[in-house]
């Protein structure tokens, strides 16, 4: 089971979780993805995968927002996250599910 937000930074020298995503560059964005169990796509490294209990989705670093497709018995959720949201707002949205 995933661990829930805290306020903490992934690292030293990164944004805490209560800061924006559109204040972290890149790397900690990936790091970030990558702590809560996402793995990068090797062929679209914008894309990531994630698997839950009873869902899977799909995380797209886009231009202007975060796309989340949650993939749950043959059905599709797919949900926009505007890059102003803080990291824990976006984190326990996706971990929620469909």
């Amino acid at each position: 089971m995933a661990t829930p937000p805290t306020s903490e930074a992934l690292t030293p020298d990164e944004p805490t979780s209560e800061t924006p995503l559109y204040h972290h560059p890149l790397p900690a964005l990936e790091a970030w993805l990558a702590s809560i169990g996402a793995q990068q796509q090797r062929s679209q490294p914008c894309c990531w995968d994630l698997h839950g209990p009873e869902w899977s989705a799909q995380i797209e670093l886009e231009v202007e927002e975060l796309k989340v497709s949650w993939h749950n018995e043959g059905r599709v959720s797919v949900r926009h996250f505007p890059y102003g949201l803080s990291r824990s707002d976006a984190e326990a949205a996706i971990l929620a599910g469909p």
